[in-house]
């Protein structure tokens, strides 16, 4: 799978899933860390993406 197309289903995904996850974040009655769930899993992406990347990809 070539990353263009990851890259398409990554945002479709997001954009099917936003308001579910929105709501499920922004919960009175969840707990105090839910927001940053969302952080926490875009930063590991993005650690991940930059280990697969070679050296001199520049």
């Amino acid at each position: 799978m070539s990353n263009r197309t990851l890259l398409i289903l990554l945002v479709l995904a997001g954009y099917v899933f936003s308001p579910t996850i929105f709501t499920w974040m922004i919960n009175p009655a969840g707990a105090w860390y839910r927001p940053f769930i969302l952080w926490f899993v875009l930063i590991l992406l993005a650690v991940f993406v930059q280990m697969r990347r070679k050296s001199d990809e520049l």
